[in-house]
């Protein structure tokens, strides 16, 4: 072998090394934070005792609309938007599928404002947080 493939060989051993010590962690990390839960808790890790604004934050949506939720440069105010939901469930619906709604005029507007700008679509959160963030919004 020439020195550059020695070099190269040592380098790849090295990494393999590094990364099999960070997957041996971190699997230790997990089983402690599994053995620290009492059955009752394993797996309910939910957002259930959490408030809508609460939720709001957990979900990050204060990232794009800021945190007093009076809009950024990178989304639209979340103020003042129950004049444009005709119903709780319509926002819901909205929440869990953003792009159903984008033929709108005023979505269309938010596209042409914020480009480049995706809302994420929250279909894996739970109906009832999604309920939550819907009532607080439209309290709002």
């Amino acid at each position: 072998m020439t020195k550059p493939q020695i070099w190269v060989a040592a380098f790849l051993l090295l990494f393999i090394v590094l990364f099999m010590i960070g997957r041996l962690t971190k699997e230790e990390e997990v089983l402690k934070d599994l053995s620290g839960m009492n059955n009752s808790s394993m797996g309910e890790q939910t957002t259930s005792e959490l408030t809508g604004d609460k939720l709001i934050q957990t979900f990050g949506c204060i990232n794009c609309h800021g945190a007093d939720l009076a809009g950024t440069n990178m989304g639209p105010a979340l103020k003042g938007i129950k004049e444009f939901w005709s119903s709780r469930d319509n926002l819901i619906n909205y929440l869990r599928n953003p792009n159903s709604f984008m033929d709108k005029d005023r979505f269309k507007e938010y596209r042409s404002k914020y480009p480049n700008q995706i809302m994420p679509a929250f279909s894996n959160k739970d109906v009832k947080d999604l309920g939550k963030i819907a009532d607080y919004l439209l309290t709002q």
